[in-house]
C-alpha cells in the first residue's frame, strides 16, 4: 500500500482521474508508489515535477491537520469506515475530526430540504433520535434545515452523529453551525475528503453526497422537493446498493414532490425510526453479541472465508449471495465480535488466520 505522505498527495491532486487512480490503489504491490500510480492514469506524460509538488502540498496539509488536532485517514487503513471502502469512487483520504470509532457503528442517512418547513424539522429530529438511541450512527450534511435538525436530534437523544463537510473539517458551512459543529466533533465524527483550510465551493456538495450514503446502509430522504439536491444523496444510494426510503407529506405542497416520486420508485415510506429498523432487518443496529452468547464461528458467512486467505466484498458477495448492504453490515458485525478483521485494501480474514 501507498504510505501516508503518498496516499495525501493523490487525495490533494485535483486534476486527477480519480477512479483510475482509486484502481491502481485497490490493485496494490509491493512497488505502489506516486509517482508508479501517476505514470499509470495521466493520458499524457506528466509534467516532470508533479510529484514533487503533490508531496510538498501534502506535508503542508498534513502540517496544518497536526497543529489543528484533525487526524487523517487513508484508503486501506484499518480504520477507514468499511462501509464507504468498496465504493467505486471512495475518497482516497478522509480528514477527521473525532471519534474514528463511530464508524464502527452501524449508520444511517437523513437528508432532506434546507428551507424546511415546521414538518420537517420535527419528522428529521425525531427520527434522527429514535435512530440514534437503537444504535445507529446518524449521518448528514450539517446543511440547513433537515440536516442540522437531524444531527440535533441525535445528539439530544444521547447518541452519536457524523457530519460530511463540502469543506475542510475546520471550515464550518454554514458559518451559524459552529457550535453544532463543535458538538458533533465532541460526541461524533466531523468528516471531509478535501484538506484543512479548504473553502466551501458549489462542486463540493454533490460530490459530497456519495460520501453521506457510502457511509450508510440505508438514506433517509424528508421533505424534498422535485428538484432536491437530497435526490442526488438518493441516486447515489441507489448506485451503491444502499436502501432508499422516503418520508412521505402533503399532496398539495410541492415541497415533498421529490420524495414521493421517490416513493413511487419503489422507496420505502418511513413514518417512524421502526420503519427503518424493519427495513434493515433490525438486528444489524442492536450492539453485536459477545461470541459465548452466539458463536461467531457459527456464522455461515465465516463458513465461506478459508483459512489463510484475504477477501473482497465483491467476491463475499458473489460466494454468499447476500446482498452488498447486508453483507457489509454482518461483516461490521462480525468485526465488532472479533471474528473478522480487515487488512490491507479492505479486504477481510477471519481473526486470528494471516494471510
Amino acid at each position: 500500500m501507498l504510505t501516508l505522505d503518498d496516499a495525501v498527495a493523490l487525495s490533494v491532486w485535483y486534476r486527477a482521474p480519480r477512479l483510475r487512480v482509486l484502481e491502481q490503489v485497490r490493485r496494490g504491490g509491493p512497488g505502489l508508489t506516486l509517482e508508479s500510480v501517476i505514470d499509470a492514469v495521466a493520458d499524457t506524460p506528466p509534467p516532470a515535477g508533479l510529484p514533487g509538488q503533490l508531496r510538498r502540498r501534502a506535508a503542508q496539509a498534513l502540517a496544518s491537520a497536526r497543529r489543528l488536532g484533525i487526524d487523517v485517514v487513508p484508503w486501506g487503513d484499518d480504520r477507514y469506515p468499511i462501509l464507504l471502502a468498496p465504493i467505486a469512487d471512495a475518497p482516497l483520504a478522509l480528514w477527521l475530526r473525532g471519534d474514528a470509532a463511530a464508524f464502527d457503528q452501524p449508520s444511517v442517512a437523513i437528508v432532506g430540504s434546507r428551507a424546511a418547513t415546521s414538518y420537517g424539522l420535527e419528522a428529521a429530529s425525531r427520527l434522527a433520535g429514535d435512530l440514534a438511541s437503537a444504535g445507529a450512527l446518524v449521518v448528514s450534511g450539517l446543511a440547513r434545515g433537515v440536516d442540522s435538525a437531524a444531527h440535533r436530534g441525535a445528539l439530544a437523544a444521547g447518541g452519536r452523529t457524523a457530519a460530511v463537510l463540502g469543506s475542510g473539517v475546520d471550515v464550518v458551512y454554514p458559518p451559524e453551525h459552529g457550535g453544532l459543529c463543535e458538538a458533533i466533533a465532541a460526541e461524533g465524527l466531523v468528516l471531509s475528503e478535501w484538506p484543512p483550510g479548504t473553502a466551501p465551493r458549489a462542486f463540493h456538495f454533490p460530490a459530497r453526497n456519495r460520501i453521506i450514503s457510502g457511509l450508510s446502509l440505508a438514506v433517509v430522504v424528508v421533505e424534498a422537493a422535485e428538484r432536491s439536491g437530497s435526490l442526488i444523496t438518493a441516486g447515489c444510494a441507489l448506485e451503491q446498493g444502499r436502501a432508499v426510503m422516503a418520508v412521505p407529506g402533503n399532496i398539495l405542497s410541492g415541497r415533498h414532490r421529490g420524495c414521493h416520486a421517490l416513493i413511487r420508485d419503489g422507496a420505502a415510506v418511513v413514518e417512524s425510526a421502526e420503519d427503518v429498523l424493519a427495513e434493515l432487518r433490525s438486528s444489524s443496529l442492536r450492539p453485536a453479541p459477545r461470541p459465548e452468547s452466539a458463536p461467531a464461528q457459527a456464522d455461515p458467512l465465516l463458513s465461506c472465508m478459508q483459512a489463510g486467505e484475504s477477501y473482497d466484498v465483491e467476491r463475499l458477495v458473489r460466494e454468499t449471495g447476500l446482498p452488498a448492504p447486508q453483507l457489509l453490515s454482518k461483516l461490521l458485525g462480525l468485526e465488532l465480535q472479533g471474528a473478522v478483521r480487515r487488512v490491507d485494501g479492505g479486504r477481510f480474514v477471519r481473526a486470528g488466520r494471516t494471510c
